[in-house]
């Protein structure tokens, strides 16, 4: 039986009357590019799986499914050998802050990678030890695999995460486990709102930075999905330019999910140069990190009340 207390689900959020709230410098969006870092951390036979990775883009899995997919091997690491370093390049070149949510196992096998992060300026967010589904884990094996994760990422980056992502989604016990742990800002593992919020854990405070799948280059890799990088970046811009209209009155927020084996590939990289490039000349964006949204919010909104929980 489970010992975590039952979740309400809130399906009302914010409601009509959403917070009108500043960003720094009157942005009437924020944009929150997430480049989600998990080449090496995937499923793998080699590290003892019983299967292989099958989120990719080539679509081809081995007949027989206990033998290594070499292909897939391939494709992700194209991310750790070529298109991180393109994608730090152009975030180096625009000067945007960009939040790494970094499997541990994966910057453990690229320690170039995980001691440029912190230096260039951006954020390390726990994505897990692995890039593994918790809701298979059992709560002893997760609160293991969050504190390992922790302490490799502050080993190899030198900066201790303040934040985390599961893959896709959490367990029933993710959140409260985290907050027993103590010492993380927030957490993203929601796609419910347009706004950070407030929830109750354990009894206390604990805030949700929401992401989205919605503008994410995870679509290079599924069916349907973007077939050309200008899919991609329509998709985002729209959804940014009509945040910007509407921040005239309710500033939102906006995240894009990047991953360097799909969009690290030359021709999407010019897209994402495109849309940061069009971003900044707006005016109206404030590229920021998630730790960043989370300390503003917990600095200036702190006395917004809290929406649903476990208590």
């Amino acid at each position: 039986m489970s010992t975590v207390r039952q979740q309400t689900r809130d399906f009302i959020g914010y409601g009509r009357d959403a917070p009108a709230i500043e960003w720094p410098g009157g942005a009437k969006v924020a944009v929150s590019l997430c480049l989600n870092y998990e080449e090496g951390a995937e499923h793998s036979i080699l590290d003892g799986d019983d299967r292989n990775e099958w989120v990719g883009e080539i679509a081809y899995t081995p007949a027989d499914a206990s033998r290594r997919d070499l292909s897939q091997e391939s494709v992700y690491e194209y991310g750790s050998r070529a298109g991180i370093w393109r994608l730090m390049r152009l975030f180096d070149r625009t000067q945007v802050p960009v939040t790494f949510f970094a499997a541990a196992q994966a910057l453990e096998r690229n320690l170039e990678v995980a001691r440029a992060i912190v230096p260039a300026g951006h954020e390390v967010c726990s994505h897990g030890l692995r890039w593994v589904e918790p809701a298979s884990m059992t709560p002893e094996e997760e609160r293991d695999q969050v504190l390992r994760a922790v302490e490799s990422l502050e080993r190899t980056t030198g900066e201790r995460p303040v934040g985390w992502y599961s893959r896709y989604a959490p367990s029933e016990h993710t959140r409260r486990i985290l907050v027993d742990q103590g010492g993380f800002l927030y957490d993203s593992d929601a796609y419910n709102d347009d706004l950070p919020y407030w929830t109750s854990v354990s009894g206390q405070r604990h805030l949700v930075v929401p992401y989205t799948h919605t503008y994410n280059d995870g679509r290079f890799a599924f069916n349907p999905g973007y077939s050309q990088p200008g899919d991609f970046l329509e998709n985002v811009r729209r959804g940014i330019s009509y945040l910007i209209e509407e921040g005239e009155t309710h500033p939102k927020m906006i995240s894009v999910g990047l991953h360097a084996r799909l969009v690290g590939q030359a021709g999407r990289t010019s897209a994402l140069a495109e849309l940061i490039e069009w971003c900044q000349s707006t005016g109206a964006v404030w590229f920021a990190r998630r730790r960043d949204i989370a300390q503003w919010w917990s600095d200036h909104y702190s006395d917004l009340p809290t929406l649903g929980g476990d208590d």
